[in-house]
C-alpha cells in the first residue's frame, strides 16, 4: 500500500464533507484514505465554527435556545445540508420496508418522504434542545458540546468506511471511500477522538471528563448498530447512509452531554 501525502487527504476530507474553498487533486482510493481517516478535522474546525457562533450570539445578548438553533445551523450551512439529506434518505430507504434495489431507488429519488421529514424533524429538535440546555449551564460548556458533537459525528464516517463495509452501489460517494480505511487506523482515530473529547470535558472536572467520553463511545455504537442494519438492508453503504450516520452520532453525543449519568 502506497503513502498518500497527508495534504491531498485533507484536501479530500475538507473538500468532500465541508464547502470550504478545498480543491480536491486526487479522487482515487488512496486518497480516500487518507480523507476518511481525516474526517474528525474537518468536524472539530465545523464545530469549532458552530461554537463560535453559538458564543456570539450569547455574548450579544441572546438567550441559549437561539445560540443552540446558530450552532446547529451553522454545520447545515458549511456542508450544504449534505449530511441532513442523507439522514432523511436513508430513513425512507429504511421506512419503506422494499427490498434493496427498490428502497436504494428511493434514496436516489430528490424529494423527501414521510418518514425522511419525520426523522429530521426529531433530530433537529434534538440538537438543538439539548445544545440549548448545555448552553444554559455555560457558553464554554456548550462551545465544547459543540466541537465534540461535530467531530464525533465525522469519527462515525471514518469507522464506516473501514475495511470489510461493502458498498451498496457500484458509483457514488458511498463507493469511492467504502472500505478504504484499515481496521487498525479506525480504531486509532477512534481513540484519539475519545481521548481528546475526555481531556475537553476535564476542563469542567472529573465528571465532565467521564461523561464526554461516554458520549463518544455511545455515539459510535449507536452508529455502528445503524451502519449494521443498513448493511444488511441495502448490501452495503451508500454517500446517504454515511450522512445519517454522521448525522445519528453527533445527536447522540449531545443527548449524553446533557444526562446526569
Amino acid at each position: 500500500m502506497s503513502m498518500i501525502p497527508p495534504l491531498d487527504g485533507l484536501r479530500f476530507a475538507f473538500g468532500t464533507l465541508s464547502v470550504l474553498p478545498v480543491k480536491v487533486s486526487r479522487w482515487d482510493r488512496e486518497a480516500a484514505r487518507g480523507g476518511m481517516l481525516g474526517a474528525p478535522l474537518v468536524g472539530l474546525v465545523v464545530g469549532g465554527v458552530a461554537g463560535v457562533a453559538g458564543l456570539l450570539l450569547l455574548v450579544l445578548g441572546a438567550s441559549a435556545l437561539l445560540a443552540a438553533v446558530a450552532s446547529v445551523a451553522v454545520p447545515a450551512v458549511l456542508t450544504r445540508g449534505l449530511h441532513l439529506d442523507g439522514l432523511a434518505d436513508t430513513a425512507d430507504g429504511l421506512g419503506s420496508g422494499k427490498p434493496a434495489e427498490d428502497a436504494l431507488r428511493i434514496m436516489k429519488q430528490s424529494d423527501i418522504g414521510p418518514f425522511g421529514v419525520i426523522t429530521l424533524l426529531f433530530v433537529l429538535l434534538a440538537q438543538v434542545g439539548a445544545l440549548a440546555q448545555v448552553y444554559g449551564e455555560s457558553w464554554a460548556r456548550g462551545v465544547v458540546a459543540a466541537v465534540v458533537s461535530a467531530t464525533t459525528a465525522r469519527l462515525a464516517l471514518t469507522l464506516a468506511a473501514r475495511a470489510g463495509v461493502p458498498a451498496a452501489r457500484p458509483e457514488g460517494l458511498g463507493a469511492a471511500v467504502a472500505g478504504v480505511v484499515p481496521v487498525r487506523g479506525a480504531v486509532l482515530a477512534a481513540a484519539a477522538v475519545t481521548l481528546g473529547a475526555v481531556g475537553a470535558g476535564a476542563l469542567f472536572g472529573a465528571y465532565d471528563a467521564l461523561r464526554a467520553g461516554l458520549a463518544v463511545l455511545a455515539a459510535l455504537a449507536v452508529a455502528e448498530l445503524l451502519l449494521r442494519h443498513c448493511t444488511r438492508r441495502f448490501g452495503g453503504v451508500t454517500g446517504d447512509v454515511f450522512g445519517g450516520l454522521a448525522e445519528t452520532a453527533g445527536t447522540t453525543a449531545l443527548v449524553v452531554l446533557t444526562l446526569a449519568l
